[in-house]
């Protein structure tokens, strides 16, 4: 299993810069991405994703499997593309504007759920946003776990 745990405290602007922390654990048998982060750096994460631009930057821990970042670049897509650079363990976010824009707002709609929960954001045929060959994504909520009834 492919795991990354992202935490990101950020400071916003054109390009984004910005302390981050990322824990990967992979395995051969499946692949996805889980993110964990409070509701201002989901905030920050879809103004990036929003503006097809960011470079959030992460000091690895000695003897881990810490990511570098996660970069956020404008395409011509079609779709948001999500990807691993494994030279440079990087989570690697591309796309067009409109399937950008939809994806930002996925993560904005995630970080203001207030009673908790996570978001599966996974590719299949003629997805409306998603390019096929993106990695699976779990949009953790910054309020916790699922919600009660």
């Amino acid at each position: 299993m492919l795991r990354i745990i992202v935490s990101l405290p950020l400071t916003v602007g054109f390009d984004i810069e910005g302390v981050l922390h990322m824990r990967l654990a992979s395995g051969p048998e499946y692949s996805e991405v889980d993110l964990t982060a409070s509701t201002e750096e989901l905030n920050a994460l879809a103004d990036a994703v929003e503006m097809g631009v960011g470079l959030l930057s992460s000091t690895p821990s000695p003897d881990s499997h810490d990511l570098a970042g996660v970069e956020v670049r404008a395409s011509s897509g079609p779709g948001v593309l999500l990807r691993l650079d494994s030279e440079r363990q990087i989570l690697m976010i591309s796309g067009d504007v409109a399937s950008r824009t939809v994806f930002a707002e996925n993560l904005r709609d995630m970080a203001s759920t207030e009673d908790g929960g996570h978001l599966h954001i996974d590719y299949f045929p003629r997805h409306f946003y998603l390019a096929e060959g993106s990695l699976p994504l779990v949009v953790n909520s910054p309020h916790g776990g699922m919600p009660t009834c």
